[in-house]
């Protein structure tokens, strides 16, 4: 993860620490209603390398589950930023925005996938033995090489078998490369798929549901019935439409 990614400047733990900071204030600002944030989401956000860990870091260092309310209350910091955005000029303004940061970028060398998806697993089970109605949970899983610690089929399969009353749990399971490689995403075979490594993620990876389909289809992505939740060297692009697909499409009341 220590790569430049793309054409940015970061590395690509940078970039994938701002876009997952970035999603967790996008889900923070969807659940506020009247100056209150409500918790329509629970998040855990866990990472791994030479260990498996929850990644977080401040009050809320070492915890899971986290209410959404508690991650809107407890940022590491505020950072300001700088966000372009159109003028009324038909130009680009420069904007000084405030960025709420949870996670700081780490990069370790290490992909202990299996081990990874161990922790996920446990975190499941102790979830599900207390919220077995309603919308199932939604991994998103994001690495950059493959499993240096077995084949994750038989846990990423177990992962796959756990369940509410609303549906499967959805595995959504993202490559990314700093090289310029075919771009695959969300396909409904493997057939394009000539690395066994890119197979073995498809494979653990769910079917969208139509309403995820129908969201990708607000960027462009005409999806067919059966395509997987996977992409395949992914570049800086569709790292931002991986986290925003997969965190779209449920209904807040």
């Amino acid at each position: 993860m220590s790569e430049r990614f793309g054409e940015h400047v970061q590395t690509k733990a940078n970039f994938v620490a701002d876009v997952v900071n970035r999603t967790l204030h996008d889900l923070v600002i969807r659940c506020t209603r009247t100056e209150a944030v409500r918790d329509y989401y629970y998040i855990s956000v866990v990472g791994y390398g030479r260990v498996v860990a929850p990644i977080l870091g401040g009050a809320l260092a070492g915890k899971v589950h986290i209410p959404i309310s508690h991650l809107a209350d407890n940022p590491v910091r505020v950072e300001s930023r700088i966000k372009k955005m159109p003028n009324n000029e038909g130009g680009i303004a420069e904007q000084r925005v405030r960025f709420p940061v949870w996670i700081d970028p780490v990069s370790q060398g290490w992909t202990h996938m299996c081990a990874g998806f161990n922790v996920v697993r446990e975190l499941l089970d102790d979830w599900l033995l207390e919220h077995s109605e309603g919308f199932p949970p939604t991994i998103l899983h994001l690495t950059d090489g493959a499993s240096t610690d077995g084949d994750p089929t038989s846990i990423g399969t177990d992962v796959l078998s756990r369940s509410t009353s609303d549906g499967g749990v959805l595995l959504f399971n993202c490559h990314i490369s700093a090289k310029h490689l075919i771009r695959i995403e969300y396909p409904q075979n493997d057939l394009r798929l000539s690395d066994n490594r890119a197979r073995i993620l498809f494979n653990i990876s769910s079917q969208l549901p139509d309403a995820f389909r129908k969201m990708a289809a607000h960027f462009g992505l005409m999806l067919p019935a059966g395509a997987r939740a996977f992409v395949y060297n992914a570049d800086p692009t569709s790292v931002v439409q991986f986290f925003e697909l997969g965190t779209r499409p449920v209904n807040l009341r």
